[in-house]
């Protein structure tokens, strides 16, 4: 084994993710401060927060993009590293918590102790399950009134079905909060002095809190010993006879296996409890090793799976997780190294475009500034320039030995408006700024509108685009008139028709000859792509050759449906039968015959229009409930459920269509005296009826007659 591979069990890979306003920026300030890469502590409402460096994020006090940043920290004598990211918290930037998860070992997910378990929490909560990524919690904010650990552990079991396991308890809420009591070692840890950099000292746990704390530190020794089975013999002999470093291994093989999510406390802007939660999260996170080899497949076959084992010594494969545009060095690529070491100045290769391509330079990221490096080491996150052609999500690798890690899937943008420069001279500046954009950003999508000319830009949501119009301003420095916004609408069909269609064309030398019979129709219950196709050509009337073609033909044809060149959803087409010209014939023809084919038999079976709906939670005071019920009723929203939240609001569930909802958030401050808060996540495409259809296809210039 390596020598660089003993150190990798003192390597922590972790990402902080919460809701909103839980406090993520400010723990990750605190980190960088305890750990001694800022000498001044930074604050959010201040504006000078390392980890939020975009001035939209300082003037906002929102975090947009996940900055990246190592930092050393000392636990039990050992020097551990940590490379450390925060997310943002917002819905429209879900991307770059998805994106930051699928590299990332361990989590830690951050609560505020008056709010609990909120909507965005819910939502990265399930990402990380979908990722498999073991994670502690810090309950923050304790010096809040309203404060309650006990209640954020409650219900994370309850909203998000995990099994928290406090491994402290508080001493004190809201403003007697004074420090934590560690389960595991039985003592009161207090910050007497709230200033920066203040240490903690260590004292007997007081009078008051003892029997508590044995009743909490029996509850995570029971919980702990399901686990183990040589805990279990022990708790049910006598659990005094557990020790202290068999409580931590035991937690540690827990919270590894997905069982188990250790529960800490603290006030990070008072300057409360980082330091425990830094010496937790080297003592219970897992290091790059722990999640054992990770698998991909060959280069063109998705059957054959490889793995690489997480070792210097294995070939080097890395995933390219994030890509920015700096000022300074241009194109900053950020990767995960899995196997292996990638060295400044060598060759890789990028498996999704099969080029090679140069490793110029290499940094260790701190925020957005860079420490040059040699080599980015195995389970070690950095940063390199110099890549030609390269995206989100692609697996760098050792030339002689190719590997395709697992993709990251992306949402579809819902929303788009259309934007042009303010002056002539802008127009190239305007292309060149929205393509580095979306480079950057896989749920951005840049379209020329072939029919008007305009640029259209679609994104998750309205302060989406709001801060790439902001970007495009002061980076590129291009002032734009922007549109309404639209929503993206997608087509479908609802009936089934079966058409022959007949391609002919007699030109001077050979002809074009194409015969085909197809039953087009909806796809089948449970069916998850797009074109679902089948072939039932008997007796080679159709020779197999061009049966692809065929295929191909619906594929592009359903890029632009017939009502108003909407993308169409899914389609299940079966070609039944045909006939092909010995001369004439070729894949051309078949292919330009599917695509009139499916103008003809689309008109035919009905054509719907589809539009995003989206999930929306209204967190109002008891006395705003009715009217801001009444308004999503307005809406065309169709309310699911009212719950109480525990601070004496009420939570208001609905799905409402995305077309009625812009400008939410100012309507429902006016509604609600500005008290009012909510969040809104794309749940599903559902039909329109055919009133808002023909609205919709008129203003659009579509084909209202279709519309039955």
């Amino acid at each position: 084994m390596a020598k660089s591979d003993e150190l990798l069990k003192y390597t922590r890979n972790i990402g902080i993710m919460a809701h909103i306003d839980a406090g993520k920026t400010t723990t990750s300030e605190r980190i960088l401060f305890y750990t001694g890469l800022t000498h001044k502590l930074g604050e959010v409402h201040d504006g000078a927060a390392t980890m939020d460096w975009m001035e939209q994020e300082q003037e906002r006090g929102i975090t947009i993009t996940s900055a990246a940043t190592t930092a050393f920290w000392k636990y039990n004598n050992e020097q551990y590293k940590i490379n450390l990211i925060d997310t943002p918290g917002h819905v429209d930037f879900t991307v770059e918590v998805e994106r930051s998860l699928r590299v990332l070992d361990g989590a830690v997910a951050t609560y505020c102790a008056v709010g609990g378990v909120e909507p965005q929490s819910e939502t990265v909560w399930r990402q990380a399950d979908k990722y498999n990524v073991p994670r502690m919690g810090y309950v923050n904010k304790m010096d809040r009134s309203g404060a309650n650990f006990f209640e954020v552990v409650r219900q994370m079991k309850d909203v998000l079905g995990a099994n928290p396991c406090p491994i402290q308890i508080p001493i004190g809420a809201e403003e007697t909060f004074k420090g934590i009591v560690d389960l595991v070692t039985m003592k009161a840890y207090y910050w007497p002095d709230e200033k920066q950099g203040a240490d903690y000292v260590i004292e007997e746990i007081p009078a008051n809190l003892v029997e508590e704390a044995e009743e909490w530190r029996d509850k995570m020794l029971e919980k702990i010993a399901e686990f183990d089975d040589v805990l279990m013999e022990k708790y049910f002999d006598d659990p005094s006879t557990i020790t202290e470093d068999e409580i931590r291994a035991g937690i540690r093989k827990a919270t590894l296996a997905l069982e188990l999510v250790p529960m800490t406390c603290g006030s990070s802007f008072k300057n409360k409890g980082v330091q425990c939660l830094l010496n937790n999260v080297c003592a219970y996170l897992p290091c790059p090793t722990d999640g054992g080899a990770i698998e991909g497949h060959a280069v063109g076959n998705p059957e054959e799976v490889l793995t690489r084992e997480p070792s210097s010594d294995a070939p080097m494969c890395a995933l390219a997780f994030k890509i920015a545009t700096d000022p300074y060095v241009g194109r900053l690529s950020f990767f995960r190294v899995y196997s292996g070491d990638m060295v400044a100045g060598s060759y890789v290769l990028n498996s999704r475009s099969g080029k090679k391509e140069r490793v110029s330079r290499l940094f260790q990221m701190h925020s957005n500034k860079q420490n040059a490096k040699e080599v980015i080491g195995c389970g070690d996150i950095g940063a390199g320039v110099g890549f030609k052609d390269i995206r989100t999500g692609d697996t760098l690798c050792a030339e002689d030995a190719p590997i395709v890690l697992e993709a990251m899937e992306f949402p579809e943008p819902v929303i788009g408006i259309a934007v042009e420069p303010k002056t002539q001279k802008d127009l190239d500046k305007l292309g060149v700024g929205l393509q580095k954009l979306a480079e950057e950003d896989p749920t951005f999508r840049v379209q020329t509108n072939e029919e008007t000319g305009q640029t259209v830009i679609s994104g998750m949501g309205e302060l989406h685009l709001d801060i790439i119009i902001d970007r495009l301003r002061r980076e590129f420095k291009v002032e734009c008139n922007q549109g309404r916004p639209q929503v993206t609408y997608k087509e479908t069909i609802t009936e089934a028709v079966e058409l022959r269609e007949v391609f002919k064309k007699q030109t001077g030398g050979r002809g074009k000859f194409a015969d085909i019979i197809v039953r087009v129709e909806p796809v089948d219950e449970g069916f998850e792509g797009n074109l679902q196709f089948v072939d039932e050509v008997k007796g080679g009337n159709i020779p197999k050759e061009f049966i692809p073609a065929i295929q191909k033909g619906f594929t592009t044809a359903m890029k632009n449906g017939i009502l108003a060149g909407y993308p169409v959803e899914q389609l299940k087409v079966t070609v039944i039968d045909g006939s092909f010209h010995p001369v004439d014939s070729d894949q051309l023809s078949f292919e330009l015959c599917a695509i009139q084919a499916f103008k003809k038999a689309c008109e035919k079976a009905r054509p719907v229009l589809l539009e995003p709906i989206m999930k929306i939670e209204v967190v109002t005071p008891e006395e705003s409930m009715g009217d801001v019920i009444s308004d999503l009723n307005k809406r065309r929203g169709q309310v699911e459920g009212m719950e109480s939240s525990r601070s004496g609001a009420r939570v208001v569930k609905a799905k409402t269509p995305l077309a009625e909802m812009f400008g939410y958030v100012t309507a429902l401050r006016t509604i609600t005296s500005g008290r009012a808060t909510s969040t809104m996540t794309f749940s599903h495409y559902a039909e329109v009826s055919s009133s808002i259809a023909k609205q919709v296809l008129t203003e659009c210039q579509g084909r209202v007659d279709l519309i039955k």
